[in-house]
């Protein structure tokens, strides 16, 4: 559906970056997304993508999109890459199950954020999905903590906009979804956040409260165990134990999880189980 206009919220294309130890404006509990790759850690603060959603970006000489989606929670990072082809990203204005839906420069596709897929256009015929970059949601204090050479996103964006200031009000703590979604599951709040882990077709969540509680989970998800960490940085890792592969796992409110995996299962720990 149309929520807005394209571009009506403007992504950033030429962002630019400070070292985290000049930083005195992000609090310790403020929510940022860590883009890790090699010995380069950059840090895009929640506080400007509530008010850009989109970063096009490079790490390492790679072109990378850092997306983010308010109204559904979800960071997640991708190369930026279509039909081969090196591009930019912008908000089309439209939202699919109340997320964010991105265009891309290249040839207009539109493309489902929280699942990277092509879902218009040229892509979507050519069945297209986007690369994912492990992308890490955690707190200022707890990643410096454990990180301190990182990084930061400047204030200094280009746009006059209040950073302090959150603009869905209590969108957060409130049960309202303000568009249509499909598989709502009213089983817990909507905007409970949940890790979500894909393997072989099987769709799993993991309530971020209950990773706190017990940071080291393994158990079996399809035919394989997994082990899912919390790591003191709040680092979320998961490793096939079989084969000691990483799979990535992105952080969502879990109406939006469910509203894109409805056969997802819900860890739940032993002692919440009726």
């Amino acid at each position: 559906m149309d929520a807005k206009k394209k571009d009506c919220i403007p992504a950033l294309n030429s962002p630019r970056f400070v070292q985290s130890k000049t930083v005195e404006w992000i609090a310790s509990s403020d929510i940022v997304f860590v883009l890790k790759y090699k010995k380069t850690n950059k840090i895009y603060p929640k506080k400007i993508l509530n008010w850009h959603e989109i970063v096009n970006d490079e790490i390492d000489g790679i072109p990378v999109l850092i997306s983010f989606c308010p109204l559904c929670g979800t960071a997640i990072a991708f190369e930026r890459i279509v039909n081969e082809t090196e591009t930019r990203f912008g908000v089309s204005g439209k939202l699919h199950n109340s997320d964010l839906v991105m265009y891309d420069k290249l040839e207009g596709n539109l493309w489902q954020q929280l699942t990277g897929e092509a879902i218009v256009g040229p892509a979507a015929r050519r069945n297209e999905i986007l690369t994912t970059f492990p992308l890490i949601t955690t707190t200022w204090g707890e990643w410096i903590e454990n990180n301190p050479d990182s990084y930061v996103l400047s204030l200094d964006t280009g746009y006059k906009r209040n950073y302090d200031g959150y603009p869905y009000e209590d969108y957060e703590s409130s049960k309202d979804i303000y568009f249509p979604v499909k598989n709502l599951d009213k089983s817990m709040h909507p905007k409970t956040p949940v890790i979500g882990v894909i393997y072989n077709g099987n769709a799993r969540a993991y309530k971020v409260s209950d990773l706190i509680k017990t940071p080291s989970i393994t158990e079996k998800v399809g035919d394989i165990y997994i082990k899912i960490e919390r790591a003191p940085s709040g680092e979320i890792i998961v490793t096939n134990q079989g084969t000691l592969f990483k799979i990535n796992a992105f952080r969502h409110f879990w109406f939006a999880w469910k509203a894109f995996y409805p056969n997802s299962t819900l860890y739940e720990l032993e002692n919440e189980k009726d």
